[in-house]
């Protein structure tokens, strides 16, 4: 069992770092997403495959600009017709909060609450912490 996800079919893969090179290597991926605060290139990146670090620090206030560049920058890509992979360290909270905000953008959920719930759907191990999902519900006020 593959330790990343499936966000968006075909599209949109999550999962954290260690899942990587897997992702890379079972999906035609042709941009990732690094959301740690201290990204490096992993070890045996393919060449063909374009990496942008947008760091999101945890536990740090002030990140909604870091939050919103980050998902602005995905769901940019996946318009352009990009295959994508995002990751933080574990895929949990850096990842499930960037998720949960393309679902919102692209349109596959109505509000924070909703997005969340169906970003866990597809991985499980998501567990935005309460500062990043008031961070969310500031950037997509409910209607």
């Amino acid at each position: 069992m593959a330790n990343y996800h499936e966000l968006i079919e075909g599209k949109v893969y999550i999962g954290g770092e260690n899942a990587l090179l897997e992702a890379l290597q079972e999906q035609e991926i042709s941009d990732v997403f690094d959301l740690r605060d201290t990204g490096t290139k992993a070890e045996g990146f393919p060449d063909h495959v374009t990496r942008h670090h947008f760091p999101i620090v945890e536990d740090e206030g002030g990140q909604e600009d870091s939050v919103q560049a980050a998902i602005q920058a995905v769901t940019a890509a996946v318009n352009d017709g990009k295959t994508v992979y995002f990751h933080c360290a574990g895929g949990r909270n850096r990842t499930g909060t960037v998720a949960t905000g393309v679902l919102l953008e692209l349109g596959h959920a109505a509000n924070v609450e909703e997005a969340e719930a169906l970003a866990k759907e597809k991985r499980p191990d998501i567990n935005i912490k309460q500062d990043m999902r008031d961070l969310l519900k500031g950037l997509y006020p409910s209607n």
